[in-house]
């Protein structure tokens, strides 16, 4: 039986031991059940907190604390935070909760996609846009659907697009503004993302998207609060600890973290996690959770010319007005471990253009197939146990990596426009040294010709001939190999992130023999009614999921098929519907959308393939910032874990580790970390640091 799946009426005594706090929680109406007891210390190396919920009688257990002094606090739906107390390891506290005086006082701790599902979303009356649209809806939005999934993977992919500093503006520092659209016009340009948000508005039609947005903080500023109410936690829910940690530095945020190697979640058991910073720093934060302890690793590149975040065009910003906060030249984007625990990185490591062996001419055959002008970001890996870095120059970009078990390092491009796919086969480089000679790359080709193997194929932007396949631009977002490495899954994004006119696709890449000339791509549309496909894993049976910014997950298998995956279909994706199971995630719709979707939007997916969080195997668990949670589908039903404290949580990406599996729920768990560019929105604002969460689920609510 999994862990955390046992008879939920089932209440374990309180017992407090010496490095534990537990006691019960009461309101004025009685015992205060499904609500949060944070601990917090500053007594450690770092800043600590501890999280759990109380049971059935409002009783709690704060287990497995270090020796400190904390503060102890309730926080919950329909209170505000409780005054806190201070307490020790080894103490029976109780509390007293604090009642919401008022709706709004409350409604300032739900997630914040209560708060964004306020937006009036676009009617679909003005779609498509054109140039002569008089609510100056721009072409470029051909559906409402294309509006949303803008709204979802371009802006609340980088930001809490709900928490309180975005909802409810303090710009005073910015000047003086006629009206709330001036003042979202100037907003937008503040810090070094302001080029990316241009971009992304300049797909709404500024006009029309100010528009929104400040109706929105209007009628938030006027008293308006969300008519839709999340909650408490309830079943497995209750049973949730959470451990974070603060790390970093100034101005960092973090992407994603790494404890382990995916295909083996033992490795690097009870040992430091490794974050990537992005465009902020070339700085990895590392955590030792054993000793409570932080500190940074330098990112190093080949070339001196190599660009910075520091170079961007930026304004002036409310929190750090005309300083740059991010300096980064590595852009490190994604981290993983491989089975020696070391750690691998998507980083750049020099200018954009390519050398000579990448492009045209060279007797590389990758090159030969499809020869590459400039890549982004490569590749490098540190070594724990020796402190040193290697560095791997790619002529493809890199976004995400995973490892298979034939020794291949498999990477994703990110954006779609390359539509090529590459890797990494480490034993060759370790061998031979020969960064080029060991890596490949291939174009992701349709068999629309239904021969089975790769033919000579069509270019995107040409005609199906017969007996010919084509080449469909649909590089990789998101990947993952098969652990037998036959197959390796693929996801592409939409045009709410690619800003063109492309689905979403999942993919399915076989790579045959020799991938850079017989590799060929099944492509599957989103299923009817969803949109926006963020992510992908695939569980130990070979079913893909992922998740969609129409508000939902959805799986797919395969082996469902009915139809021969072929013919001009191949080239599009409408195929297989079959295939698709689809689950809508819990929480508001906007207005005059859809009902059958939802606000909520998650990140990315992962599958636990191998229990770590002790939900069972093969649950997949969607990272939904919009809820501010973990999204676990459970026989087919979601645990909601949220993360409560501080307000505005935000990820996009967990892994988990098994420490030791002897002893049960304390040797399992999963790593995630602060996500947002934006840290600095969360409760504490200016005064914020990047967090990294330890999350447990263990059997009763007051397991110790």
């Amino acid at each position: 039986m999994a862990i955390g799946c046992g008879p939920l009426s089932a209440q374990t005594k309180l017992n407090v031991t010496a490095n534990s706090i537990g006691g019960k929680v009461t309101g004025a109406n009685g015992p205060e059940a499904g609500v949060w007891v944070i601990a917090e210390t500053t007594d450690l190396p770092t800043r600590y907190a501890k999280i759990v919920v109380t049971d059935d009688n409002g009783q709690y257990m704060l287990p497995e604390l270090p020796a400190a002094k904390y503060k102890v606090w309730v926080r919950g739906y329909g209170l505000v935070d409780s005054d806190k107390q201070d307490a020790s390891p080894g103490k029976t506290l109780d509390l007293k909760a604090k009642p919401a005086p008022t709706a709004k006082a409350a409604a300032e701790y739900y997630p914040g996609m209560y708060w964004y599902s306020m937006l009036k979303i676009p009617d679909v009356s003005e779609f498509p846009g054109s140039d002569k649209s008089p609510t100056k809806m721009p072409a470029s939005m051909d559906s409402q659907a294309t509006w949303i999934d803008s709204i979802k993977n371009s802006c609340q992919s980088c930001h809490a697009l709900g928490s309180q500093n975005i909802r409810s503006p303090h710009v005073k520092e910015l000047g003086e503004f006629k009206n709330s659209e001036d003042m979202w016009e100037r907003r937008v340009q503040s810090g070094q993302a302001m080029t990316n948000m241009a971009l992304t508005l300049g797909r709404l039609g500024p006009e029309r998207a100010y528009k929104m947005f400040a109706d929105w903080t209007d009628r938030i500023a006027a008293g308006e609060i969300p008519s839709d109410k999340p909650e408490r936690p309830k079943g497995i829910e209750r049973n949730v600890v959470i451990t974070s940690w603060e790390w970093g530095k100034h101005g960092l945020y973090l992407h994603d973290e790494v404890s382990t190697d995916k295909r083996n979640p033992t490795v690097n058991a009870y040992g430091p996690i490794y974050g990537s910073p992005e465009e902020s720093s070339d700085s990895v934060p590392v955590l030792d959770p054993v000793k409570n302890k932080t500190w940074l690793i330098k990112e190093p590149f080949k070339d001196p010319e190599t660009p910075s975040a520091a170079d961007d065009p930026m304004g002036p910003s409310v929190f750090f007005g005309d300083e740059a906060i991010w300096d980064g030249h590595t852009s490190i984007h994604n981290p993983m471990m491989d089975e020696k625990g070391r750690l691998w990185l998507t980083a750049r490591i020099r200018r954009a253009p390519n050398p000579a062996a990448c492009k045209e001419g060279s007797d590389l055959p990758s090159a030969q197939v499809m020869p590459l002008k400039e890549s982004a970001r490569q590749t490098s890996f540190y070594d724990p146990k020796t402190e040193k870095w290697t560095m791997i120059d790619t002529c493809f970009n890199t976004h995400h990596l995973l490892f298979d078990n034939n020794e291949r390092l498999w990477f994703s491009q990110g954006q779609p426009y390359s539509g090529v796919v590459g890797w990494l086969d480490v034993k060759k480089f370790e061998a031979t040294g020969d960064e080029m000679k060991s890596q490949g790359w291939t174009p992701t080709i349709a068999n629309v010709s239904g021969t089975g193997k790769r033919e000579a194929f069509v270019n995107p932007d040409q005609p199906i001939e017969p007996g010919k396949d084509k080449w469909v631009k649909a590089a990789f977002y998101a990947l993952q190999p098969s652990p037998k490495g036959d197959v390796v899954w693929g996801q592409a994004m939409g045009p709410g992130f690619t800003r063109i006119a492309q689905p979403s696709f999942i993919m399915r890449m076989i790579p045959g023999s020799d991938p850079t000339h017989t590799a060929v791509t099944e492509f599957f549309a989103p299923p009817p009614g969803t949109y926006g496909s963020r992510g992908v894993d695939i569980d130990s049976k070979g079913i893909a999921w992922t998740v969609y910014s129409s508000g939902h997950m959805a799986s797919f298998d395969r082996t469902k098929c009915k139809e021969p995956l072929s013919g001009p279909n191949a080239a599009t994706g409408q195929q297989c519907y079959e295939g698709w199971t689809v689950y809508r995630m819990p929480g508001p719709q906007f207005k005059g959308v859809d009902e059958k979707g939802s606000a909520n939007h998650a990140y990315y997916i992962w599958v636990d393939v191998h229990n770590t969080l002790g939900l069972g195997n093969d649950v997949p668990i969607a990272i939904a910032n919009g809820s501010e949670s973990l999204l676990a589908l459970v026989n087919g039903k979601f645990v909601n874990i949220r993360l409560p404290y501080p307000l505005g949580f935000f990820a996009k990406n967990v892994d988990g580790r098994i420490d030791d599996a002897k002893i049960g729920w304390k040797g399992r768990e999963l790593w995630t970390t602060t996500g947002t560019r934006a840290y600095f929105h969360s409760e504490r604002g200016k005064d914020e640091m990047p967090k990294v969460y330890k999350v447990q689920v263990r059997p009763d609510p007051l397991a110790n």
